[in-house]
């Protein structure tokens, strides 16, 4: 049995994820999966919890999503170590200084997908000067962080630093946001961003409040400032709900990532390894990332 652990449990990118393992699952019966993860948000206790008693559960592989990454080896890795019980990491690896804890990581190049955010951020405003705002979830958790460090280098040019006027661009001074993964949170810190005088370029380093069902209706008295750019809304990853949004012109464009990829391969790797000894042949398999607009938003990526 190989146990799927995302961030949080309702996502619909983890519950894409889960469904690669199932397809790699169709094609081989010897293999079952078993998803779980914290119910509603990135709780990094919870995630060490449902671990744990997916090992008592029996288990013989675990794929998953780093939210915090120390937290994660010495409450759980180490365990599962000592019990040659194999992890790959998918979507947020463990830090570098932890990563003998796993045999692989599949997902995106983190810092790539912070460029390409930042880099689409870019193209949406022809200001000199620009303010922007950051949306992550845990502050402590990997995938995120190094996303956060991508889009400051692509607007800076030069750095990873926190944004202060290089070249142009400098962060609110309450940013970045950390909403935890909370999707009434993450809906709140947007609108209060969006309620001050000039907002900041917005921009959610994962979906965050476009998770939220309440997210259109709140949404929709600002529909023609988002059209005239006078409100700039940038977001990673492209679920359906999200697609939705864009397609009714409250996002300004969002770039998507491949969970379902990243779960059917993580699986095959863990597979391979279980079954046959066979170690995966790279330290990193990273999948690719799409880009959705307002008028490619029907037909830009498949949601499974």
């Amino acid at each position: 049995m190989i146990a799927i652990v995302g961030k949080t449990k309702n996502d619909s990118f983890y519950q894409q994820a889960f469904k690669g393992c199932l397809k790699f699952a169709s094609d081989h019966p010897e293999v079952i999966c078993k998803y779980d993860g914290p119910k509603d948000f990135q709780d990094i206790r919870s995630q060490s919890i449902v671990i744990n008693n997916l090992v008592q559960q029996g288990i013989d592989g675990l794929i998953v999503a780093t939210t915090d990454s120390q937290h994660l080896v010495t409450r759980s890795l180490m365990a599962l170590k000592s019990k040659n019980i194999p992890v790959i990491t998918f979507d947020s690896d463990l830090l570098e200084k932890h990563q003998h804890h796993r045999l692989a990581y599949v997902g995106s190049n983190n810092f790539d997908f912070g460029i390409a955010l930042g880099e689409q951020v870019k193209k949406l405003t022809k200001k000199e000067n620009n303010t922007i705002c950051m949306q992550s979830g845990h502050h402590t958790t990997p995938n995120l962080n190094k996303r956060i460090a991508g889009v400051r280098y692509a607007l800076s040019k030069q750095s990873t630093e926190h944004l202060s006027g290089q070249n142009g661009w400098r962060e609110h001074n309450r940013c970045p946001l950390f909403s935890l993964g909370k999707r009434e949170e993450s809906l709140i810190q947007l609108m209060h961003i969006l309620k001050t005088k000039n907002p900041p370029i917005f921009l959610a380093v994962a979906g965050f409040a476009q998770f939220n069902p309440h997210y259109v209706n709140a949404l929709e008295p600002y529909k023609q400032m988002i059209e005239s750019k006078d409100i700039i809304i940038v977001s990673a990853d492209t679920e359906e709900i999200q697609l939705n949004v864009l397609s009714r012109g409250l996002s300004s464009a969002n770039i998507g990532q491949n969970p379902f990829e990243m779960g059917r391969l993580s699986t095959e790797l863990m597979h391979d390894y279980i079954l046959y000894d066979k170690k995966p042949e790279q330290t990193h398999y990273y999948t690719d990332f799409h880009y959705c607009t307002q008028s490619n938003a029907t037909h830009c990526t498949v949601n499974h």
